[in-house]
C-alpha cells in the first residue's frame, strides 16, 4: 500500500516571517498535527506543537528561528506513492507526526501517523498491546511543577505522562498539548509589566491543575486494532496500560508512535532498527549502529530481537563545540525488554555508553533466565527422588 490515496492536502501553511505568537494560538485554536513553514512559497520545513512548547522562542520573534540551518531536514519529504510501511519509518525517525508530501518535486499536501493508522486499521487485530507497549512508563505525581513535567518530557523525548496519587495509583494524565494550551493561555498575563516574574511561577503549578482526569486505559490483552480505534475516537496520542484486574496501577504506555513503529516490524534477516532524531549522526553512521546492535543479539542466540529503537537527545552543555547527547537503547525481545541508555559528547560516544550499558542489561537478563532453568531442573531432579 502507498500513501498517494491517503495524503491530504489539509494543512496549515505560514510563511518564516510570521511571528510566533499568532503559530503558538494556532494550536491553541485547533490542535493540528504540524505546521508546514514556507519562504515565498518554497517549503522550508515542519514545525510541531512539542518544538513550539519546547522552544524558548519569543512571540514576536520570527517562525524562521525555529528553522535553522543546523536542523538536517527537519521533517522528511515523502513521494506521494511512498510505501506506507517506510513512510511511517521515516515520521518515527524524523520524530514528526507530520511530512509533507511531494510530487514531481514540489510541494502536494501532507501525509499524518492519523491517516496511516486509519488506512491500516483493520490489519492490527494480529498485534496485542502487549506485542507493541512500553513498559515502565516514567511517571509524576500530583503536586510536581509543570516545570518538572517539562523536564521529563523533554528528557525522554515522550508526549505523555501519568500523574500517581500519594498511594502510586493512576489519577491523570499529561500531555505535551496540556502544558502547551496552559502556557500558551497564561502567557499573556505574565510577559509585560509587573507580572513579567510570574512566567516561574508558572512552572511551579503543580501539574494536578492541568492533567487530564479520569484517565482512558487499556490492558495487555486488547488488540492493537480496539487500541487505535480508541485513540481515534477520543483524539487521544495514547492510552496507559493496567493490569486486567487493576486500572489504578499503571505498568505501561501504548502510543500511535509505537503502533507505526509495529507497521516498520520486518521479517527479514536484519532486525528492524528505529532511530530517533537520526539528524544528530556525527561521526556514527546508521549501517554501524544497526551492525553493533546486530554484534550485541548475535551472542546471545537464545535471545530472539524483535525490534530496536534507538533515541538520541541533545543537552544545552557542549565541549569544544560539540554538544552533550544522551543516546538511549531498547530492544524488544522474546525475553521482553532490555534497555541501556548512556551519555558522551557527541552521537557516537553517546551510544558506545549505551551500547555497553545494553550489553551488560542482556546478559544481566540472561544470567536471571539461566538461574531460573537452572531452578527448575533442580525441582525436578528432586521430584524424582
Amino acid at each position: 500500500m502507498n500513501i498517494a490515496d491517503i495524503a491530504t492536502r489539509d494543512y496549515i501553511e505560514v510563511d518564516v516571517g510570521q511571528r510566533m505568537g499568532k503559530v503558538r494560538s494556532t494550536f491553541e485554536n485547533g490542535n493540528p498535527k504540524g505546521i508546514i513553514v514556507t519562504d515565498d512559497g518554497a517549503y522550508e520545513g515542519v514545525i510541531s506543537e512539542r518544538e513550539v512548547l519546547q522552544s524558548h522562542v519569543e512571540d514576536d520573534a520570527k517562525v524562521a528561528a525555529l528553522i535553522k540551518p543546523s536542523r538536517n531536514d527537519p521533517a522528511p519529504k515523502v513521494d506521494r506513492d511512498e510505501d506506507v510501511r517506510e513512510t511511517a519509518r521515516l515520521l518515527i525517525e524524523s520524530n514528526s507526526k507530520v511530512a509533507p508530501v511531494f510530487e514531481n518535486d514540489e510541494l502536494w499536501g501532507v501525509i499524518t501517523d492519523d491517516a496511516i493508522l486509519e488506512a491500516v486499521i483493520d490489519n492490527l487485530d494480529a498485534l496485542s498491546v502487549e506485542d507493541i507497549y512500553t513498559d515502565d512508563p516514567v511517571t509524576l505525581q500530583e503536586d510536581d511543577g509543570i516545570g518538572k513535567a517539562i523536564n521529563h518530557l523533554r528528557e525522554h523525548g515522550i508526549s505523555r505522562l501519568p500523574v500517581l496519587n500519594e498511594n502510586g495509583f493512576l489519577t491523570g494524565v499529561v500531555t505535551t498539548h496540556d502544558i502547551a494550551d496552559f502556557v500558551i493561555r497564561e502567557n499573556h498575563t505574565t510577559t509585560t509589566g509587573d507580572r513579567v516574574g510570574d512566567t516561574q511561577r508558572l512552572l511551579d503549578v503543580p501539574v494536578y491543575d492541568i492533567m487530564n482526569s479520569p484517565v482512558e486505559t487499556t490492558t495487555l490483552d486488547v488488540t492493537a486494532e480496539e487500541a487505535v480505534e480508541t485513540m481515534l475516537e477520543k483524539d487521544y496520542a495514547g492510552l496507559m496500560v493496567t493490569p486486567e484486574d487493576d486500572d489504578r496501577v499503571v505498568i505501561g504506555v501504548i502510543t500511535k508512535t509505537d503502533v507505526l513503529r509495529a507497521l516498520t516490524f520486518t521479517e527479514e534477516e536484519h532486525m528492524d532498527v528505529q532511530i530517533t532524531n537520526i539528524s544528530m549522526l556525527d561521526t556514527i553512521t546508521r549501517e554501524s549502529i544497526v551492525q553493533s546492535i546486530e554484534e550485541v543479539s548475535d551472542k546471545y542466540a537464545d535471545m530472539q530481537v524483535m525490534h530496536a529503537h534507538v533515541r538520541f537527545h541533545e543537552h544545552n552543555e557542549k565541549l569544544r563545540g560539540t554538544p552533550l547527547v544522551q543516546c538511549q537503547i531498547r530492544l524488544r525481545t522474546n525475553k521482553g525488554q532490555v534497555a541501556g541508555t548512556g551519555e558522551g559528547y557527541g552521537a557516537e560516544n553517546s551510544f558506545r555508553v549505551a551500547i555497553d550499558k545494553l550489553e551488560r542489561n542482556v546478559l544481566e537478563v540472561k544470567g536471571v533466565t539461566s538461574d531460573e532453568e537452572y531452578r527448575g531442573q533442580l525441582l525436578r531432579k528432586l521430584n524424582e527422588l
